[in-house]
């Protein structure tokens, strides 16, 4: 089969035979729309044979691991939280640019053991097929320690799993992309606990505002604020921006800006792409 013009449903079909050649796996799973997508498969195929796992963290909000959890409970799939502590290693804190090198690599060290524990001879993630063409350090630390990515091996994007997510009746085939919180400093800024508390605050703020696609980028002590281009002239013209400013100063910032070039996605490998040029 030509590779490259194979329909979503036949990737669907590899992506389930692939997991019944597994017969046991344990998902590492954080909750979004990927590691969602690769569960919903899996405990499909395998059913009780299928494990979600996600790890508690700091750099996690609080808000998103009870997503994971109610998804979970919703798919009826197997689920346990399991403490990780990236937050002690240094090489971490420091936020050097393969920062998710240090984050992937406690990750699956803690959950490797626990899968073979456990009886699970895989562990899989949610890395999907465009993940493979932009700079993610932290898939080199996962393939390090066996673990799968079953959406890439069978060529599924991140579009892809949108669509097979909407297909399979998964609500919430559309929920923006929440990296974690550790993202949104600039290389080289040492994170602190106290650091991502600030900014979790502030995004859960403007959530409740009903924005939804969003980052606060922090930046010493200056939040930068990001939202889809669309959403930018009608945020300055029907929010009270001073007591947003207020607000975000009651949680430790200096200055609040908004980003006029629009909220996207992994801006902040552009200052690396431009050192490295």
């Amino acid at each position: 089969m030509d590779l490259t013009t194979r329909t979503l449903a036949e990737k669907y079909e590899q992506l389930k035979a692939l997991f019944q050649e597994m017969e046991q796996a344990l998902i590492a799973y954080s909750g979004g729309i990927d590691s969602t997508l690769v569960a919903k498969v899996a405990f499909d195929v395998l059913g009780d044979r299928a494990l979600a796992v996600t790890a508690e963290s700091p750099s996690l909000m609080p808000e998103d691991l009870e997503d994971a959890r109610k998804q979970a409970a919703e798919m009826g799939i197997p689920h346990k939280i399991v403490q990780t502590h990236e937050m002690d290693n240094p090489d971490y804190t420091a936020n050097p640019v393969n920062r998710c090198y240090f984050c992937k690599s406690e990750l699956h060290d803690t959950l490797k053991p626990l899968a073979l524990a456990w009886g699970y001879p895989y562990v899989v993630d949610g890395v999907n097929a465009d993940d493979l063409g932009d700079y993610r350090p932290g898939i080199q630390a996962a393939k390090e320690r066996g673990a799968r990515s079953p959406l890439a091996e069978v060529g599924i994007s991140k579009l892809e799993v949108r669509e097979l997510s909407r297909n399979l009746g998964l609500p919430w085939w559309d929920k923006p992309a929440q990296p974690c919180l550790s993202s949104r400093f600039p290389y080289g800024e040492t994170i602190t606990v106290e650091k991502l508390q600030r900014v979790g605050r502030a995004e859960r703020y403007l959530r409740q505002l009903g924005l939804k696609n969003l980052r606060v980028r922090s930046e010493g002590d200056t939040a930068r604020i990001e939202l889809p281009v669309e959403d930018i002239q009608a945020f300055v013209q029907t929010q009270d921006l001073p007591a947003l400013v207020e607000q975000f100063q009651i949680y430790g910032f200096l200055y609040v800006t908004l980003d006029l070039e629009g909220f996207s996605s992994g801006k902040l490998n552009r200052a690396l792409a431009l050192k490295q040029s």
